[in-house]
């Protein structure tokens, strides 16, 4: 148990505002869909607790901030790396030395803002039923926790590194009792928003490992954002 505890705090750490500073250790991915499905807990209150005091628009807003501030924008961050590195057409090695630069260009910015303006507008639909959120959540971190079984890192030394050596492709089964609340609770459109998101991670590692020949931190805060945007979009699809 006593090595248990370290793990769980550092997949804490590394997906949430709380104990940063701790060095990743390879365990704490086993922990990410766990952690995942907390994190959807709590915008799941959010988002339920505002909607009974705030208009949907309103509901929207806030949960997007409560997930900022869950996060410390980290995931963010990564996303806006992400689109400054792969979208581009540059040299392979430029693109980690974009990413790893502090400042962002036009594509980070085109990013953020449509991926931050589909998540308001999915969230401000009175067809989300809150506790998809916790599903949802989960899948996005399994999906990530998955990225080191299968795609080689891309930098010599990095924040992820150390989760290399607990990579195990064995972490995918967490996708099903995940999937399965998301069909409870949302029925044949919460299926269609699960094969969405996967499909949506799917092509941000593809991407990445084409552009860059691997993974990176970054890349993984661009997975976790991409898919869940992708899934609360098929969500609110209008048939």
């Amino acid at each position: 148990m006593a090595m248990r505890r370290p793990a769980a705090m550092g997949a804490v750490a590394f997906l949430t505002v709380f104990g940063r500073g701790q060095v990743p250790q390879a365990r704490a991915l086993w922990w990410f869909p766990m952690v995942g499905a907390g994190m959807g807990t709590v915008l799941a209150g959010v988002h339920w607790g505002t909607g009974e005091l705030w208009p949907l628009m309103v509901v929207g807003i806030l949960v997007v901030a409560a997930d900022l501030v869950l996060t410390g924008g980290l995931h963010l961050d990564g996303l806006a790396d992400s689109a400054d590195g792969l979208l581009p057409h540059m040299e392979r090695d430029r693109r980690l030395v974009v990413m790893s630069r502090p400042d962002v260009g036009a594509f980070a910015v085109a990013a953020v803002v449509v991926v931050l303006g589909a998540r308001w507008s999915a969230l401000a639909v009175d067809s989300v039923e809150s506790l998809a959120l916790v599903p949802i959540w989960a899948i996005s971190r399994t999906l990530v926790a998955l990225v080191p079984a299968i795609v080689p890192y891309a930098r010599p030394r990095g924040l992820a590194d150390p989760f290399m050596a607990g990579a195990r492709r064995w972490l995918a089964l967490w996708l099903a009792p995940a999937i399965a609340a998301l069909v409870l609770i949302e029925g044949i459109t919460g299926a269609v928003a699960a094969g969405v998101a996967v499909a949506a991670a799917v092509g941000v590692v593809v991407l990445a490992w084409r552009r860059l020949g691997g993974f990176t931190g970054d890349v993984l805060g661009a997975v976790i954002m991409v898919a869940e945007t992708a899934a609360l979009l098929a969500l609110v699809v209008d048939p």
